[in-house]
């Protein structure tokens, strides 16, 4: 489980224009680039964030053994999101992804097939 704060996100933002980049994947991108406020964008990297730490926390590893960019977290045909990682093939990826007014959380849990 990871959870953080949305000004926390904004702050990064606003002094980082650079930082989508970095913690977004290009299809995360372009989902990211097609929402129109500041509130949503916020709330997107937010979660994307919360969710990929909370991967790297679930698999015993932490972001600094696993890149933002080999974990990917996109909707699938519902709207619900699935989280993939690159490696993580052979396991079954569960996530959740919420926001309130000042926060967003994402629990990870990972089954072998």
């Amino acid at each position: 489980m990871d959870l953080i704060e949305l000004a926390r996100i904004k702050k990064s933002m606003e002094r980082n224009t650079r930082l989508s980049e970095r913690i977004l994947t290009k299809n995360e991108h372009q989902l990211f680039f097609s929402l129109e406020s500041v509130q949503r964008k916020t709330e997107f990297l937010a979660g994307r964030f919360a969710a990929k730490e909370a991967f790297a926390k679930a698999c015993g590893r932490g972001i600094g053994k696993l890149s933002f960019q080999h974990i990917e977290v996109l909707p699938n045909g519902s709207g619900a999101p699935e989280l993939t990682a690159s490696g993580y093939e052979d396991v079954t990826i569960f996530i959740s992804i919420t926001h309130s007014k000042a926060y967003a959380a994402a629990q990870v849990v990972i089954e072998d097939k």
